[in-house]
């Protein structure tokens, strides 16, 4: 008798064959003992709202909620209309043929390994309705030992209920808050409005207010200044800086208290009272998780996404390359340490360090009470022979991370000078209560940055002593500009998303790594860098290089939107521990359903009474005549236009003018109405990049080349 083996990919799938030496058939592969076949993701989807009733077909708003009393499954549909997607069709009715032979008496998951992997076989094995046995197989990689272990140790699939209803659970409760709001939204706030729709999501508008909550933070940045004094002395005529501290501060809000300092000290000498070496040891980063690896590789190479670094490392791990990525553990499991010597042992001999590795099993790399169903990514022992160019480039991270928790720790030494202005040896400025400080660091073993390929940017100091009388060369007061904060990249925002907003110093990173396998995060690995990409497509977001940035519409949904609980980090943060509560049969599927049919109620009975969406309600009469075409100038949900636009007008003075925002004003209606009766409208208290403040009037003039229009100041 045979069994039937279920992968979640083709690739899988030929993977698993090779390993049992079946040969390939049309839809499937046949050997001595399995049936291999195989999914390509999910070939089910939940109903559409028209499938459970005819009424849904056409959006009206009485007819939400709508809260299906069960929830059903169909074949995944093609091209939008509807229809079943052929190859899915083709698929699954090679799957219950195989299934339904005489010589099959059981049937094996072999999908991913996760909450999502675990629902793509469910789905078909429930749809086909099977009544042989299922079993599981739960592999972190597809080489051929790797499967004939999981093969040697399968479990009952009822094993992974709790997984089951966790991946059941998030599909249907996204399919609740999806369909509800994003139809009642959309059919509330779309007259009158430019959007034909607005997505509304359980992760995508947490992940939106991320971005917001940056931007308001660098809109609303003040521009301040403060003051360090720098002396430059000599030893043996090797200059080197060291810089003024009271205490413990080095900067000064006012210049003058620091001019004081400099009158006194000029043409003075320096004594060294103190020399302080301290040597560290820097052991070498955690070894990737999914978030990690997209972090560091979209911030080394330019044109890279998160979504993008993530479909190459799946490949690389159905090549049977590198370990499963989507993973958000940073450790291995303890049971690995026999097959991680292997691993290292092949990927070593490549190595031009490999005389300086050695193998450890230290808590820092096997710990498994920090591990969350994966381990950390790894490179399997299986050596490639042909990579593409940005396979190579996430191989090659992979490799080193792992090789460098072998090398020697890095161990570099640590100066610190302190000098005192004197008179003469001994006979110091007693008018001057601070001290000169330099700090230096010299790399005495690079260890495993050699293998990361990291440069140590070195401050090297002379060879001074304590007792050295050092003459002082130059000393200059510095003004330094504090800088605004800068926009989230997709690496700062995959970070926030996996600690859900809560910010760890580098000595909190056991607290952090915990934190992260709790589960109280925004999504998970495998679909935070999908959410990113979704809210671009959605309008929300708009790129820049590698920053990210609020549109005027994501505005909108942050400031105004009702269901103000979809924004909110923490909420969103317990609804994926919850999920993550219900792996570990901590929470039932049912009371999470509960939670989110009563979170989507309440929330569409908010949209339906809303009356705020976008701002204040529009001023219907006419803000102003238009001095292009004598017309009336209406406002939008965007900004001030000519009603005359159809017949060719262009005149406009938009909402988010980035120069009016600049200076930390707003285009309002008042504002215009003015503007248009007197030809310029004046504002008080308008902040300069540089922070100063100044009134001025604001004309809005038309460049007669360009047709353009454009603001110019009169300062009052």
């Amino acid at each position: 008798m045979k069994k039937v083996i279920i992968a979640e990919k083709p690739s899988v799938a030929k993977n698993i064959a090779d390993a049992t030496s079946a040969k390939r058939q049309n839809g499937y592969f046949e050997g001595e003992n399995y049936l291999i076949t195989w999914a390509f993701g999910h070939l089910l989807q939940l109903y559409d709202a028209k499938d459970y009733d005819p009424k849904m077909k056409v959006w009206k708003m009485e007819n939400f909620p709508y809260i299906p009393e069960h929830f059903l499954y169909k074949l995944k549909s093609g091209k939008g209309d509807g229809k079943p997607d052929q190859g899915v069709v083709r698929q699954i009715g090679i799957i219950k043929n195989l299934i339904d032979r005489n010589d099959v008496d059981g049937v094996i998951s072999a999908t991913d390994d996760d909450r999502e992997g675990q629902i793509i076989a469910d789905e078909i094995l429930n749809y086909i309705d099977t009544k042989k046995p299922v079993e599981r197989i739960l592999l972190s990689e597809w080489t051929s030992e790797e499967v004939q272990r999981g093969l040697d140790n399968l479990i009952p699939n009822t094993q992974m209920q709790p997984l089951q209803d966790a991946g059941f659970g998030r599909q249907i409760a996204d399919w609740l808050i999806g369909i509800n709001l994003t139809s009642v939204a959309t059919l509330k706030y779309r007259q009158n409005h430019e959007y034909h729709l607005l997505n509304v999501g359980r992760v995508l508008m947490p992940t939106l207010k991320i971005i917001y909550d940056r931007d308001m933070e660098i809109e609303h940045f003040t521009v301040t200044r403060y003051y360090k004094l720098t002396g430059t002395f000599l030893k043996d005529q090797d200059p080197f800086k060291a810089v003024y501290y009271e205490g413990k501060n080095e900067k000064f809000d006012q210049k003058q208290d620091l001019e004081r300092i400099l009158a006194l000290v000029k043409g003075h000498d320096g004594e060294v009272i103190g020399r302080e070496v301290k040597e560290k040891k820097e052991y070498p980063p955690y070894l990737f998780n999914l978030t990690a690896l997209q972090g560091h590789i979209t911030g080394k190479y330019r044109g890279w996404s998160s979504d993008k670094v993530l479909k190459v490392a799946q490949d690389l791990y159905e090549k049977k390359l590198i370990t499963y990525p989507r993973t958000a553990s940073v450790v291995l499991d303890e049971s690995l340490k026999e097959k991680t010597a292997r691993v290292f042992g092949i990927q070593k001999k490549s190595s031009p360090y490999a005389e300086e590795m050695k193998f450890h099993t230290s808590k820092r790399l096997f710990d498994s009470k920090k591990v969350e169903s994966h381990s950390a990514i790894i490179p399997t022992y299986v050596i490639p022979s042909k990579l593409t160019e940005d396979e190579t480039k996430v191989y090659e991270a992979v490799r080193n991370r792992f090789l460098a928790q072998f090398m020697p720790l890095c161990v570099v030494s640590d100066t610190q000078l302190t000098i005192r202005i004197c008179h003469e040896p001994g006979k110091y400025l007693e008018d001057v209560k601070g001290l000169f400080i330099a700090k230096g660091k010299i790399q005495k073993e690079a260890g495993w940055k050699k293998v990361e390929g990291i440069d140590s940017k070195e401050t090297l100091l002379p060879p001074v002593q304590k007792g050295d009388v050092l003459p002082m060369k130059k000393i200059v007061i510095e003004e330094v500009e504090r800088k605004p904060p800068k926009p989230h990249t997709e690496k700062t925002l995959l970070r926030v998303m996996e600690t859900c907003g809560k910010k760890y110093q580098e000595k909190d990173e056991e607290e952090m790594m915990m934190a992260i396998l709790s589960g109280f995060s925004i999504g998970t690995p495998a679909t935070r860098a999908e959410t990113i990409k979704k809210l671009g497509k959605a309008g929300y977001i708009t790129r820049k290089g590698k920053s990210l940035r609020c549109t005027e519409l994501g505005r909108l949904m942050v400031e105004t939107f009702p269901a103000k609980e979809l924004f909110d980090l923490e909420y969103t943060g317990k609804l994926e521990k919850t999920l993550s509560d219900i792996e570990k049969s901590r929470f039932t599927k049912n009371e999470f359903l509960g939670f989110i049919e009563t979170f989507v109620s309440q929330s569409v009975d908010k949209i339906k009474q809303d009356q705020h969406f976008g701002g204040e309600p529009l001023h219907k009469e006419p803000v102003g005549i238009c001095p292009e075409c004598g017309a009336p100038v209406l406002e939008n949900r965007k900004g001030f236009g000519c009603s005359n636009w159809k017949n060719g007008c262009k005149f406009a003075v938009w909402k988010d003018d980035a120069f009016i925002r600049s200076l930390g004003k707003k285009v309002s209606y008042d504002m215009v109405k003015i503007l248009l009766e007197h030809g310029k409208v004046g504002f008080r208290k308008c902040r300069s990049k540089k922070g100063n403040l100044f009134d001025a009037y604001f004309y809005y003039e038309k460049d007669e080349k360009t047709g353009k229009y454009s603001w110019r100041l009169e300062f009052i």
